[in-house]
């Protein structure tokens, strides 16, 4: 029996009004294997995903490999100079290619030679002139649509699929002093076999309520009291943020509560005195501080486990700063206090909604971000939603 009945498309209905009025999200949504599975046909599968810095592959040969959905995915710079995003499952007997990251003029299939270039159009071969009718042109790599934003690279399953930049139109001027797309990301970590639902990841991340309740002492530099939600979310949107500001200009998330790298030379007096915390579902999280921003990439791996891959930006000319690592070792080892709570927390709710007391609660003012990401959720749901369910 199917959890995707009429009766629960109808319940979304309570989580999407306004922010004084609306439930939480039904609690079987965040628990339940079908659901996700249904959320990798209806949402993943149907939106711009994100898989990382474009300044990851600098130069023509450079790639690395990552999963997208499920997929096996080689994100690679060819010889156009053009980063390109392909399967990474061969189309001779289904192998994988590769699962690492480095620099080649072509990639190979161990098992039988089949070899591809750097687009993923099929090169050799071996020991096939003896297939009937055989083309190589009909054997390329299956290839993802990309789009570069900020300096991160999102793909997309459709070719067809409406550019990415303009759905993200109403974040885009809090970025523009941040010039990321020059910004320098030192590398990331990724943490794997997360015990919660991506979406208690995506809340919890751009949640203003809990930054100085969980957080105590080292985020009272940023208040809840001062968050703000400056657009409110319209259909076709593909980003949900907010602000938070501080107490005292050049605020950092550290145990120094300042800021430890150098500021971003372009940046208004305002934007030194707060952050933003913003929301690109399905797959990246995002925020800013006045000298980083930083980057949150989240992959389900089942409805109650993620791996999150983290990592941090900075202007160019922190890294010409003589004590850059010491400074980078400081603001990460206070990123780790934020971490370390977090965790806690996301692992407990979802563990509670599990319980058969999982209630459907309210919203403080604090939590506006949450019905607007409610809001791109449903409108998701809706439009995938099987014909049986409605």
């Amino acid at each position: 029996m199917t959890m995707l009945t009429d009766d629960l498309l109808a319940s979304f209905d309570e989580s999407i009004t306004d922010v004084a009025h609306a439930v939480t999200l039904p609690p079987e949504i965040y628990t339940g294997q079908e659901f996700l599975d249904f959320e990798r046909r209806a949402v993943f599968a149907t939106n711009w995903q994100c898989v990382g810095r474009a300044s990851r592959i600098p130069n023509v040969g450079d790639y690395f490999t990552t999963t997208v959905n499920g997929e096996p995915i080689i994100v690679a710079r060819a010889k156009d100079g053009e980063i390109h995003a392909f399967s990474s499952v061969c189309q001779h007997r289904g192998m994988q290619l590769v699962d690492d990251e480095g620099h080649c003029t072509k990639f190979t299939c161990v098992y039988h030679l089949w070899s591809y270039d750097l687009t993923g159009r099929l090169l050799g071969a071996p020991a096939m002139e003896r297939t009937a009718d055989f083309d190589k042109k009909q054997f390329p790599l299956p290839a993802l649509k990309v789009e570069i934003w900020q300096g991160f690279v999102f793909v997309h399953f459709d070719q067809q699929a409406e550019p990415l930049g303009p759905t993200l139109a109403t974040y885009a001027p809090y970025l523009e002093h941040y010039e990321l797309d020059t910004a320098v990301c030192p590398g990331t970590f990724t943490l794997t076999g997360l015990p919660w639902n991506w979406k208690v990841m995506f809340e919890n991340f751009n949640d203003g309520y809990h930054a100085n309740k969980l957080h105590h002492t080292i985020q009272d530099f940023c208040p809840s009291e001062l968050a703000a939600f400056p657009v409110d979310w319209q259909p076709g949107s593909n980003v949900i943020f907010r602000t938070n500001g501080y107490i005292h200009m050049d605020g950092g998330f550290n145990a120094t509560t300042k800021a430890l790298m150098p500021i971003f030379p372009q940046l208004t007096e305002d934007e030194r005195w707060r952050s933003t915390f913003a929301l690109l579902p399905p797959t990246l999280c995002m925020g800013t501080a006045p000298d980083q921003a930083f980057f949150f990439i989240v992959r389900p791996t089942s409805a109650d486990t993620i791996d999150v891959e983290i990592g941090y930006l900075f202007h160019p000319s922190a890294l010409e700063h003589p004590m850059f690592d010491h400074l980078l070792e400081m603001s990460d080892a206070g990123v780790q206090v934020f971490v370390q709570q977090d965790q806690d927390a996301t692992m407990k709710v979802q563990r509670g909604l599990h319980s058969r007391f999982a209630a459907r609660g309210r919203y403080s003012w604090q939590e506006e971000s949450h019905v607007q990401f409610n809001k791109w959720l449903v409108r998701q749901y809706r439009a995938g939603w099987p014909a049986a369910g409605r």
